[in-house]
């Protein structure tokens, strides 16, 4: 479970977001509004999905799983022209991360987060960088399925 560390760069998203936390987490619902609305979204740049979580700076320094964070789904675009009113638009900034490729369900993820914050993370090199967190969810991606693979993007310094 090692990761590979590779430098972003900066990326304009499309997309929906909401308010939520780990006890009240409203992803499917996000989703759910979301993945109809992607084949009208003009300029992608991929077929990929982004799932991306925006926490406040104190988020994991004071972590309680009833603290909100903003969830978004979203597409990479080339230009934010012609968006939809009823999509949001995001630029996520370039910088570190650390990549983890996991495969499994989304519904048994938390030993694999877990193992990245809890054991990867304090015994690496790195400290965690107060930038969104996301995944890369692509054509391997299927939700909910033990065979489901996706990319898990962690921000670091």
């Amino acid at each position: 479970m090692k990761p590979r560390i590779e430098i972003l760069q900066t990326k304009k998203l499309v997309g929906k977001s909401l308010k939520m936390s780990l006890t009240n987490n409203k992803t499917g619902e996000l989703w759910a509004s979301f993945s109809p609305k992607i084949k009208d979204i003009k300029n992608k740049c991929t077929t990929d999905k982004i799932s991306m979580q925006v926490y406040d700076a104190s988020y994991y320094t004071n972590f309680n799983p009833n603290n909100e964070f903003e969830k978004w789904a979203t597409v990479e675009v080339a230009h934010f022209k012609d968006v939809s009113k009823e999509m949001e638009t995001f630029t996520l900034n370039g910088g570190k991360y650390a990549v983890f490729d996991y495969k499994g369900s989304s519904n048994d993820s938390n030993t694999f987060f877990q193992y990245i914050f809890m054991t990867w993370l304090p015994n690496s090199e790195y400290q965690l960088d107060n930038r969104p967190h996301f995944e890369v969810l692509g054509e391997k991606y299927k939700n909910n399925d033990p065979s489901s693979e996706e990319e898990i993007w962690i921000p670091i310094k």
